[in-house]
């Protein structure tokens, strides 16, 4: 997609397709009144007529017979004294949802000058170009047929000035979705073709389009010889090698510590020995969507280049129940000398993340965020709306909070406290995986907080947000919109 700033003027500019926001009542927004001023008092005469109420994320469009544009649609913007991040995102996916099937090739929004609660124009088109991205994709790689090509193929945001400002917010859009739909293209892609050596590729090719990104990986010998025992005792079972994979961004000084994304990349997860339930296991290629956030976080930054100093890592196996599998009751050594009972097989996440978050101590981090498709009980507490957040620091939970709000890509804080912790003590070992029923999510961040100590820390389950079922089925690229917000709040 082609994307352009306008500073010229309304009627100056011409485009197949003009998107004005209408309210439900008061003053209409300055483009809105300059659009129906045009076209004589058009828009004004199907409000009038009740043609168009204004209902927020309501679209009608409107044939038009002369310049400059062909096509106006109207868009429902609500109540504009109150519009939130949440209700924007609303008003411009119902546009961009009209628009990409339609005939037009050039749309010209105007949504930029609605105002949002708390946000100015860079963000407002930032989150608009981010969202054009989001609605045009597609997932097709395996359709027999050829989908014909959108007509659309250029957006342009009528803004207020010429400012740079708005130049750097439309093209951390652009990359922020770019990340997203690399995301979504990981997570949707099958079991049998994604498995951890694919997606060891992607990273190497990542590598390849983009010098300012390193690409390491670590395959099972490798990591015997480190004592990653708890990641290897999850792929013990699957025909498919495990892999480790270090991704590393240096666009800081050489003496700024790194902020480390780490992903849990179970490219299929079937439970193990603890067989899951048939129903929706097909869904279990989601399980990598915590490595794929990071795959897309890491080429939004290899894209926008900003001084900062970031590292991703994935650890990524496939969980399966064969004749080599790991069984419940079994006690493993995990790279930290710790000792874990493993009581269930299907709490396998944490066994990988373990391991690597012991990995990460190596590049002395700044902060460390693990994202992970970890626990059925996250989506209980929090449905499909946000995020559980849980960290050994305040003001790292704090800034990720903070990040998800401004994004729309929003995580909800639980408690880590030492009660909690004595649900995972273990007659044989030094820790058992699971702590019972009871604060699932909390109890899982538990187990991973006794590897990471050392540094400043955060967790991020996503079970809740990382992909739809049901009709619209698919991955959702979350939460790479909340990871890019944070890193990039740290850059120079």
């Amino acid at each position: 997609m082609k994307y352009a700033l306008n500073t010229k003027g309304l009627i100056d500019c011409s485009a197949d397709c003009l998107v004005v926001a209408i309210p439900e009542s008061g003053t209409w927004p300055a483009s809105a009144d300059t659009a129906d001023k045009q076209e004589d008092g058009l828009l004004r005469r199907v409000v009038k007529q009740g043609d168009f109420s204004g209902k927020l994320g309501s679209t009608m469009l409107l044939p038009l017979n002369g310049k400059p544009w062909s096509r106006i649609l109207m868009v429902g913007a609500g109540k504009l004294d109150s519009i939130t991040v949440q209700q924007f995102r609303k008003i411009a996916i119902a546009a961009l949802g009209r628009l990409k099937d339609a005939g037009s090739k050039h749309a010209l929004l105007t949504l930029a000058e609605l105002p949002v609660k708390d946000r100015d124009e860079a963000w407002r088109v930032a989150f608009l170009a981010r969202a054009c991205e989001e609605s045009l994709y597609r997932f097709t790689e395996f359709k027999s047929e050829k989908t014909p090509a959108r007509a659309l193929k250029q957006i342009t945001l009528d803004v207020s000035a010429a400012d740079a400002s708005l130049e750097q917010a439309l093209q951390t859009g652009q990359s922020v979705g770019h990340g997203m739909n690399l995301a979504r293209d990981l997570g949707n892609t099958p079991g049998n073709v994604c498995t951890p050596r694919w997606l060891a590729k992607h990273a190497k090719d990542l590598a390849k389009e983009f010098d300012c990104v390193e690409t390491e990986i670590l395959d099972e010998k490798q990591m015997k010889a480190l004592g990653m025992n708890t990641l290897l005792s999850v792929s013990a079972g699957s025909a498919e090698p495990a892999r480790l994979i270090v991704m590393q961004y240096k666009g800081g000084k050489a003496k700024d510590k790194p902020h480390v994304l780490v992903g849990k990349g179970i490219t299929f997860d079937t439970g193990g020995i603890s067989l899951k339930p048939g129903e929706a296991m097909d869904e279990m290629k989601f399980d990598m969507c915590g490595a794929a956030s990071v795959l897309g976080a890491m080429r939004a930054i290899a894209e926008l280049k900003p001084k900062i100093n970031v590292v991703g890592v994935i650890a990524s196996a496939e969980n399966m129940p064969g004749s080599a599998a790991t069984r419940p009751g079994d006690i493993i050594k995990t790279m930290s000398g710790q000792t874990v009972e493993i009581l269930n097989t299907d709490a396998e996440g944490r066994l990988v993340l373990c391991d690597a978050l012991t990995y990460v101590e190596r590049f002395k981090p700044a902060t460390v965020v693990d994202i992970a498709t970890l626990t059925g009980a996250c989506i209980i507490a929090l449905g499909h709306h946000a995020a559980g957040l849980l960290s050994n620091d305040d003001n790292l939970a704090k800034a990720l909070l903070e990040a998800g709000e401004r994004t729309g890509d929003r995580a909800w804080q639980l408690p880590l406290w030492d009660e909690y912790q004595s649900q995972l003590d273990s007659n044989f070992a030094d820790i058992q995986n699971i702590g019972g029923r009871p604060a699932g999510t909390i109890t899982a961040a538990c187990y991973l907080s006794r590897f990471t100590k050392d540094y400043t820390w955060a967790h991020l389950d996503i079970a809740g947000v990382a992909w739809l079922s049901g009709k619209e089925k698919g991955a959702t690229g979350r939460p790479v919109p909340l990871l890019m917000d944070y890193l990039l709040s740290h850059a120079g």
